[in-house]
């Protein structure tokens, strides 16, 4: 057969050829049957399923010589004329190249005219969500009361960018992906009749790339087949359209798993190489461990599920990896693959990223964070009783001097003074409202005594301090807002496996202090120091007062050797009101805003 593309050669022109669609093609064929067409439809659906075909086959349809007619004759003058598109009253718009309003008002000045070739005029609009919002208005009272000799077809690949008012007034057909059987199938028949040898693999391998689109199928059927003259194998179909062969992805996989960190670097060696691109490479190694995924958690969803290997090949290579260690890996490669796009080297990035698999292990992370929140628990339930006590009488002191201010509005004598806490002026309210309750809890007292041994160890820190930048890059990935609040900090000392960081913004030190955010600061920190790690937080001020009583010098003089930036009073006893404003606004969550 003679034929510039297969797809061309082999494209639908009746609604028998269509494949995939058979709901859509029974429910027109019915209308068409019983008189019952619509005045306007919308073909909605991914690309190559064949909306603009099968507008064009009802186009036939209601023009043909015999017809109107369930399936076109395809030999008559008007179908064979509508096919080449000389028809005058059969009119197919691109949308994206015609988009505006003065092309609508065209249209819609020339419906009021009959048609002079065929019986029913058609306007086939193909990617109708392009069209602006002007010209969206101006086809609307054309779009539901057109003359009865008029049809409109509108195919898109985006409904949901179509005004509810256009959908409102046409009948809405949902193309679906065809399934992967049923292209190798439509696949076969066409090597067949035209003569071309190809593997039952190479077509699989076709029909999983196109992604459900026959006309992807097909444009990369024929493409193959040009390469190959004739001969389509699979190893030639992966070559052709660039793609690697799953034995590569299957060492890349081993590699991974046994952490080999050079024998990674000579397979990313030989794709570069073979002139494979990095951002390729990643998408589709993304793609393989999705398929070990699906074919260790879903081993029976049968060969549709694969998309670069036979999920039956894969069943003994996903038995090496744990579920936790799959999900991990995946998401790792999806958050490289989005950064890869703006990146000058993507070469780079890819090796980083493989690089990266092989050093971390997610089940001794997992067992850090374990252990950490296992030493965390056992410190809290450490508390000695004399402490508990010690607190709960201060807590009582605290409750009779708000009652004596509240019953006699005096201030607390020198006797009585509020106990000091270590949150450098949280015991303030938070605004102004009476009864000084907090809108967030508050952190937990530091004694005198744990923060001397802090100072005692300043000195011999510098080494563990060092690895802050570290810590914080690591809390960055693990969890962004996390990462938000703990900046403001900084590290000042490390003593029995406790870092101890010193806040300037008594917020940014309560919102760290929460359970769920030092836990995940503290299983950071487990995974960097080796061992379970504590994360212990107070006030600039505090480490200064502290580090001033130790070597018997003033706050001032203290600040100026340590080169810190101490808050003043004003600041630091007492709320800031935009903040707490924007607080009892927003909440104490961070958001983070990403366009697309």
């Amino acid at each position: 057969m003679a034929h510039l593309a297969l797809y061309r050669a082999w494209r639908p022109q009746t609604f028998k050829d269509m494949v995939g669609q058979q709901h859509i093609v029974q429910t027109l064929q019915n209308a068409i049957r019983e008189n019952r067409l619509s005045h306007a439809y919308l073909f909605s659906g991914p690309r190559g399923t064949g909306k603009t075909s099968a507008a064009k086959i009802l186009a036939k349809a209601v023009n043909c010589e015999h017809g109107p007619t369930p399936e076109p004759c395809n030999q008559c003058s008007q179908c064979e004329r509508i096919t080449s598109g000389s028809v005058m009253d059969v009119v197919e718009i691109d949308a994206a190249s015609n988009r505006g309003v003065e092309e609508i008002r065209d249209i819609r000045d020339k419906v009021k005219y009959s048609p002079t070739e065929v019986r029913r005029k058609v306007y086939i609009i193909d990617e109708v969500h392009m069209l602006t919002t002007e010209a969206f208005n101006a086809l609307l009272k054309t779009l539901e009361e057109p003359p009865s000799h008029v049809m409109f077809i509108l195919a898109t690949t985006e409904p949901h960018k179509l005004p509810p008012t256009i959908i409102s007034r046409c009948q809405r057909f949902d193309f679906r992906r065809v399934s992967l059987e049923e292209q190798v199938g439509r696949l076969r028949e066409i090597c067949t009749e035209e003569q071309i040898t190809a593997e039952e693999e190479a077509l699989r391998y076709i029909a999983r790339l196109s992604d459900g689109g026959m006309r992807d199928a097909l444009s990369l059927l024929d493409q193959i087949s040009s390469f190959t003259g004739g001969q389509v194998t699979l190893e030639q179909a992966t070559e052709a359209t660039g793609g690697l062969p799953s034995e590569q992805f299957a060492r890349l996989a081993i590699a991974i798993r046994e952490n080999d960190a050079s024998k990674v670097l000579l397979e990313i060696d030989e794709m570069m190489k073979a002139g494979k691109s990095a951002d390729k490479c990643l998408e589709q190694l993304m793609h393989y461990f999705r398929d070990l995924l699906l074919a260790q958690l879903a081993p029976d969803a049968g060969d549709s599920s694969g998309r670069i290997a036979n999920p039956a090949e894969l069943k003994e290579m996903s038995g090496g990896f744990s579920r936790e260690r799959l999900f991990a890996i995946i998401d790792l490669l999806n958050r490289y693959q989005s950064e890869m796009k703006y990146a000058a080297h993507p070469q780079t990035m890819f090796e980083i990223a493989l690089l990266k698999l092989c050093s971390d292990n997610p089940t001794a992370s997992s067992a850090a964070q374990a252990a950490s929140s296992a030493a965390m628990s056992s410190a809290e339930s450490g508390v000695s009783r004399g402490e508990l006590t010690q607190l709960k009488q201060q807590i009582a002191a605290l409750e009779s001097k708000l009652g004596a201010l509240k019953s006699g509005g005096g201030a607390p004598t020198s006797g009585g003074a509020f106990p000091t806490s270590s949150g450098g002026g949280n015991s303030n309210a938070r605004g102004s409202g009476s009864g000084g309750a907090t809108s967030s809890p508050r952190p937990s007292v530091v004694s005198r005594t744990k923060l001397n041994a802090f100072v005692e160890a300043h000195g011999a820190a510098g080494q563990s301090l060092a690895k802050w930048p570290q810590i914080l890059q690591r809390v960055k990935e693990e969890r962004v807002t996390v990462h938000a609040w703990l900046v403001d900090g900084e590290p000042v000392s490390f003593a029995e496996n406790t870092m101890a960081v010193a806040f300037r913004n008594t917020i940014h030190r309560e919102t760290t202090e929460r359970p769920a955010n030092k836990g995940v600061i503290e299983g950071v920190l487990s995974s960097i120091f080796g061992n379970p790690t504590q994360l212990i937080t107070f006030m600039q001020k505090e480490w200064q007062e502290a580090l001033a009583e130790s070597t018997g010098k003033s706050t001032e003089q203290a600040v100026g050797e340590e080169l810190l930036l101490v808050p003043d009073d004003e600041h630091e006893g007492k709320s800031e009101p935009w903040i707490d404003e924007a607080v009892r606004l927003f909440g104490e969550q961070l958001v983070t805003i990403k366009d697309d």
